[in-house]
């Protein structure tokens, strides 16, 4: 397999031209930072697709777990109290200071 390949593609001659002269303020050729800007999808897309089959995981393990779910009036209640906790602990160090 060669090492390099060409890579044609159909742009405007305006962005043509705005990304050859933002390149050549960098003093980088603009095949190098199109390079850089494939690779950084690529590895995004990747990250995307992992992360994707991750969290479906995690939910389908949640689903298959043989617990009794919380009920949601149960777990707001619980949030709420939390959330009423931090902002008093908040105003009380918020007045001390």
């Amino acid at each position: 397999m060669p090492k390099e390949a060409v890579f044609t593609l159909k742009l405007e001659s305006d962005l043509r031209d705005a990304f050859a002269a933002e390149a050549a303020a960098t003093h980088r050729p603009a095949s190098e930072l199109v390079r850089a800007f494939m690779r950084e999808f690529v590895q995004r897309q990747r990250e995307a697709r992992e992360h994707d089959a991750w969290f479906r995981a995690k939910v389908q393990e949640a689903m298959d777990d043989p617990r009794p779910g919380i009920p949601h009036d149960v777990v707001m209640d619980e949030t709420r109290a939390i959330i009423d906790r931090i902002v008093a602990e908040t105003r009380i160090v918020a007045e001390k200071a």
